[in-house]
């Protein structure tokens, strides 16, 4: 039914809108009977574009956050049922992870690569398939359009395509079966999406790949408590679905790739002059430039009452291992910046920990002392244990420990909170 694949912003030839499906009433009437969905929705954009014919789940490489793109003419020409249906079904996709960690292996590598082969083309629209077998009986075939793939509807009638199994069991059942399937598979039969663009995911960095899958496991996590917090809040999502869902986020990620990836996205270009390289506009008349570029990244520890000695030295234990990327700035804090205390951390060097403060925690205090300066990016190592702050002028990131993740006493939303363990 859709791409649900990871695939990079393309330049699209500017077609005029002629729908004017609001996409928003009907996520709005979502709510009302799926509040789950709902409550995911709310933290997925969602963007029109004619340039594909149905809709899809992808990676934004702007914005590292996963995306609901959708054809508005596709949508409007649904019956309401099946829109909402439609809907179901892309962010079921990404609840349960089918397009970050549920990738079979055979296929993670082929997610980098710009111009996959036949078969891996082929392995990869097996897994589109699979994924949409086990999606849709969750849903129900009444709100879905009757061209959806489904077990036990031809062609996927064999007795062995029975409903409630799992994305990898289908996808091992197609391999099984690929020869007689082969044509059905390389149509996209039951699938009502263009795979054209899968193939481009290679144009996206790896870094911005695992900083999106974190940001969609903490919009899962944030859409699951709030579904918990209410009475009805899981509309009409299973017990047994909901633990599919609970259990396809935990998986870990490597965070020291996010954190390579967040020192990478906060470098500030330092340029000047130079008649070493040529201005490839102007060649022998402007003078070339040449760039350096060093992320300013600043370090803020707290170190109230509430972060315990043994927290603290695990905070120090990761900046020793993050010193083995850059060189940054630390800021140890409490209800206010411990100027005296404040250094910069070199490049490859270790310290043991030192602790310098005990009071409360306020996190408005290294937020302003970072806005009053010029820094790229902000990590804070923290419990988590305070108001959320004003806004930061670069970019900031949140780093805690897996106790503190769970209940933190604010939702960081839409910035990264990373869990180091």
């Amino acid at each position: 039914m859709d791409e649900g694949i990871i695939v990079s912003n393309v330049e699209r030839q500017e077609v005029e809108m002629t729908s004017q499906f609001d996409i928003n009433m009907h996520t709005h009437r979502l709510m009302e009977s799926e509040p789950f969905f709902a409550h995911l929705s709310r933290r997925v954009d969602k963007r029109a574009d004619e340039g594909i014919p149905t809709a899809g789940v992808r990676i934004n490489p702007d914005t590292c956050f996963y995306e609901m793109v959708y054809n508005p003419t596709f949508m409007e020409g649904l019956e309401d049922e099946h829109k909402t249906g439609v809907l179901m079904h892309e962010f079921y996709h990404l609840a349960l992870m089918h397009v970050a960690d549920r990738l079979p292996d055979e296929l993670s590598t082929v997610m980098s690569k710009d111009n996959p082969t036949k078969q891996e083309a082929f392995l990869f629209k097996m897994w589109n398939i699979a994924a949409d077998l086990s999606i849709n009986p969750l849903i129900g075939k009444e709100k879905l359009p009757e061209s959806c793939c489904y077990p036990g509807v031809a062609p996927f009638d064999d007795e062995e395509f029975v409903e409630g199994k799992s994305a990898e069991y289908y996808f091992e059942l197609l391999k099984r079966k690929a020869d007689e399937l082969k044509d059905e598979i390389e149509e996209g039969e039951g699938q009502m999406d263009d795979h054209s663009g899968w193939g481009e995911s290679g144009d996206i960095p790896d870094d911005a790949k695992e900083i999106a899958k974190e940001r969609l496991k903490q919009a899962v996590k944030n859409a699951v408590s709030d579904a918990d917090a209410e009475s009805r809040g899981w509309g009409t999502v299973s017990r047994s679905v909901r633990r599919k869902i609970v259990d396809a986020l935990t998986t870990h990620i490597n965070w020291r790739t996010v954190l390579r990836a967040f020192i990478k996205r906060s470098n500030r270009a330092n340029k000047s002059s130079t008649v070493k390289r040529l201005n490839r506009r102007y060649p022998y008349v402007h003078p070339g430039r040449k760039v350096k570029r060093e992320a300013n990244i600043a370090i803020a520890i707290d170190q109230s009452g509430s972060v315990s000695d043994s927290m603290l030295s695990s905070f120090f234990a990761e900046l020793n291992k993050l010193a083995q990327l850059a060189k940054f700035t630390v800021v140890p804090f409490d209800t206010s910046v411990c100027e005296k205390a404040v250094f910069v951390w070199e490049k490859g060097q270790r310290y043991e920990k030192e602790r310098v403060r005990y009071g409360g925690t306020d996190f408005n205090a290294p937020t302003e002392w970072v806005n009053e300066r010029r820094f790229d990016g902000l990590i804070v190592l923290t419990d988590m244990e305070a108001y959320k702050p004003v806004p930061c002028k670069c970019q900031r990131m949140w780093m805690t420990t897996p106790i503190y993740a769970k209940r933190p006493f604010f939702n960081p939303h839409p910035e990264q909170m990373i869990v180091v363990r």
